[in-house]
């Protein structure tokens, strides 16, 4: 979808475009055989299936509080410049927003491709880490001051891409643990510690999104045309997933959703935590907020 809503922007934007009247600029094709609309013969029995099927849809749909915001104070640009990794930055920056938000932590999904192997997909980097843990509490201890933190979050930066590494070249544990967990399945063998390790919900679940699959423009000099992307749902119930998308070097654009059932969410707050997340640490490295954008 990604791609072809690229490909979509782009060839609207530059091999297409519209008259000064706002009209598809061109000559209809004459050649194309016009639309048909079909008929369909559903059975009373098919006809009760699809109308239970469409409340149940409906409900769950209904239940999605989604928010999406796009996060122009900086991007990946200056980020690089302070030695750090982007993904592991926005990944302890979603560990500070969701402490704050939630006042704890929780287990954390993020999705790592697996493409150096074939047919690889992916694999689990847990981002919530003894590294990652120990800098958001300095974050929240006001007697702390800039300089350790800053070298706090430096380790944790550290420890993510060490753990990313190990995740893209097949050293993660989470595919493991389910490839045992088929095994005992097939062979009948009960495994508490499979069972209890598997049965833990991931309340914060993250990925990120690739952007500019196709070369049809540059992003930095249409940054009208930069597609937002999509996201994902919550794996928990009362948990978050957050789809992030760095476009260009000035440009990160969030997806968050959660469910509106649940009494211990709001999307939109988790965004908020997020911008500010952001700016606070960059703020580490001597970079104010009021000066971070451009």
């Amino acid at each position: 979808m990604g791609h072809l809503w690229e490909f979509m922007l782009g060839t609207d934007k530059f091999h297409l475009g519209y008259s000064e009247g706002g009209h598809c600029c061109g000559e209809p094709s004459t050649a194309m055989a016009p639309p048909q609309r079909l008929q369909w013969d559903f059975p009373e029995e098919c006809r009760k299936v699809i109308d239970s099927s469409y409340h149940v849809a409906k409900a769950l749909a209904d239940d999605v509080d989604f928010h999406c915001f796009q996060f122009s104070n900086f991007g990946k640009g200056l980020i690089k410049l302070f030695k750090i990794s982007p993904d592991a930055f926005i990944q302890i920056s979603l560990q500070l927003a969701h402490f704050r938000d939630k006042g704890s932590f929780c287990l954390t999904y993020e999705a790592s491709m697996t493409r150096l192997f074939r047919e690889g997909r992916t694999e689990t980097v847990r981002s919530c880490t003894r590294e990652s843990t120990a800098f958001v509490r300095s974050m929240m201890d006001p007697a702390r001051g800039q300089l350790e933190r800053r070298q706090l979050f430096q380790v944790a930066a550290e420890k993510h891409q060490h753990m990313y590494r190990l995740a893209m070249t097949g050293a993660g544990i989470d595919r493991h643990l389910f490839c045992l967990y088929v095994v005992s399945r097939y062979l009948g063998v009960e495994s508490p510690f499979l069972a209890q390790v598997l049965a833990e919900p991931w309340r914060l679940s993250t990925s990120q999104t690739p952007q500019q699959q196709i070369k049809m423009f540059d992003m930095e000099t249409n940054q009208d045309l930069v597609s937002s992307g999509g996201g994902f749902g919550p794996v928990a119930d009362d948990g978050y997933g957050v789809s992030y998308i760095i476009a260009g070097e000035n440009l990160i654009t969030f997806h968050i959703s959660s469910k509106f059932s649940s009494p211990e969410t709001d999307s939109r707050r988790f965004g908020r935590n997020i911008h500010q997340a952001m700016l606070d640490i960059a703020d580490l490295f001597n970079v104010p907020a009021n000066k971070v954008a451009n």
